[in-house]
């Protein structure tokens, strides 16, 4: 097996540990994060609906120009909090999805409390 798939099993190891433990409900839905190679994206999920409340990623129109760097990463936070704050929700529980908290995954969820999200 080559080192690409195994960091992926990892990853998703990783990840059914975490989400063990992480449920989104109405009143605080889960925030999660997905890294492609080229773009990233950001959903606020409600688990008991299974509903995704709102996202955002910088492959969207009006987002293009956001690189998928930790500058970029932090405005992308700061986008999806002032979509949950159109939506009248300001807590939220973070799932970074089986990656490491640093890097692009921390500036996101800084950006996020930056704007006003608490998880």
């Amino acid at each position: 097996m080559d080192r690409l798939a195994q960091k992926k099993i990892r990853r998703g190891r990783r990840k059914k540990h975490v989400r063990k433990l992480v449920t989104g409900i109405g009143e605080r839905p889960r925030m999660t994060v997905y890294k492609s190679g080229r773009y990233l994206y950001v959903q606020v999920i409600d688990d008991q609906k299974a509903h995704t409340l709102v996202s955002a990623s910088n492959l969207e129109k009006d987002l293009r120009k956001v690189k998928s760097n930790v500058a970029g990463a932090e405005q992308l936070g700061q986008v999806v909090a002032g979509r949950l704050k159109e939506k009248k929700i300001d807590r939220v529980v973070f799932d970074r999805n089986g990656y490491s908290y640093h890097g692009i995954v921390k500036s996101i969820a800084e950006g996020a409390r930056k704007a006003g999200i608490q998880f």
